[in-house]
């Protein structure tokens, strides 16, 4: 059995419905594992699942204060109370009803189901407006459901009955997605929640954010489409009648030197070169949703012959000598 195949069971196991079932009961963060290449294009079994976690309004409440602090705040209140004429023996029954208040308005909120499903159908209406508003020429990115649409049917009819795994359908599945979500720890309404992505291919991706429910998977969908949809390295593309293979540095993606010539050296190590003039220009129209590099303005771009790509001086040329750009980095990546 897959990788894939395995997990997927264990999804079902575990959780047993769909991910249009109940569950029981913005700092911005994305993590990638895994030293494969993902596939060109990844298609992800649309259910995902979200479990709640731990409410982290209530471990905060509980445990962000010393003891002495909360005795202190306790007092106040008490002190507050009687200065406002509250007869003193009516005040612990006073106090134990506001809390009690407080208490029952969190449970009411908390057990009110579909949180799950909210966050699952707007984390793919967040990816799906990304890809609206950058119209890629090419989506790598793909919410994908292999099964026929009479089994689909039947299951947006009966969200509660249990999922059928079939292997054969599976096998056009790049990899699947689950997540978890906690009321932040600020007590005002927000979730922290964290998708993961694990692919067949054996990397696995993790991304955090923490905004109002029907907010933060905003944040999510641009994590996932930047991760998913920018350039890779290493990477061909078609220029003209030649291929064009994209290196990256040595380092990574982009790279940092300290001269145009510290750049060169370092892609010759590669066995490659830096880009020329027409292949800068073309990479960058390209953008880096389209398997190309943008020259982002404010940068300067190295060039074989300590030669230096400007694209904030393009007149008369934006080609220039290292020259003039006394002190400056520069950024530079390889082909070949």
């Amino acid at each position: 059995m897959s990788r894939l195949n395995a997990f997927l069971m264990l999804l079902i196991l575990s959780w047993g419905v769909s991910a249009f079932a109940q569950s029981p009961s913005s700092g911005v963060s994305v993590a990638v594992s895994g030293a494969a290449a993902p596939p060109a294009v990844v298609n992800i079994w649309p259910r995902i699942p979200f479990t709640r976690g731990k409410d982290l309004c209530e471990y905060h409440d509980a445990y962000g204060r010393t003891k002495r602090e909360q005795m202190g705040e306790l007092t106040q209140t008490v002190r507050s109370l009687l200065r406002e004429g509250v007869d003193s023996r009516n005040l612990v029954a006073l106090l134990s009803a506001m809390d009690d208040q407080v208490n029952q308005q969190r449970k009411v909120a908390s057990s009110s189901p579909g949180m799950d499903v909210m966050l699952a159908g707007s984390l793919k209406a967040a990816v799906d407006k990304v890809y609206q508003d950058r119209r890629p020429q090419t989506r790598r990115f793909n919410f994908f459901n292999p099964a026929p649409l009479n089994e689909l049917l039947k299951q947006l009819k009966d969200p509660q009955k249990q999922a059928v795994w079939d292997p054969q359908v599976m096998r056009s599945l790049s990899g699947v997605a689950y997540g978890t979500y906690a009321y932040a720890p600020t007590c005002r309404g927000d979730l922290l929640v964290t998708l993961h992505i694990d692919l067949s291919c054996g990397n696995t991706y993790h991304f955090q954010a923490q905004g109002f429910p029907e907010q933060v998977m905003q944040s999510i969908g641009q994590q996932v489409f930047d991760t998913f949809q920018q350039t890779q390295f290493p990477s061909k593309i078609k220029m003209g009648q030649r291929s064009l293979e994209l290196l990256g540095s040595p380092g990574g993606a982009i790279g940092r030197a300290p001269s145009p010539r510290s750049a060169e050296m370092a892609c010759k190590a590669m066995q490659a070169r830096l880009p020329t003039e027409e292949e800068y220009e073309y990479l960058s129209n390209l953008g880096d949703w389209n398997g190309g590099v943008t020259c982002s303005r404010g940068k300067l771009w190295a060039m074989a012959g300590n030669m230096v790509m400007a694209p904030d001086l393009p007149n008369p040329s934006p080609v220039r000598s290292v020259s003039e750009f006394p002190g400056q980095d520069f950024s530079y990546y390889c082909v070949r």
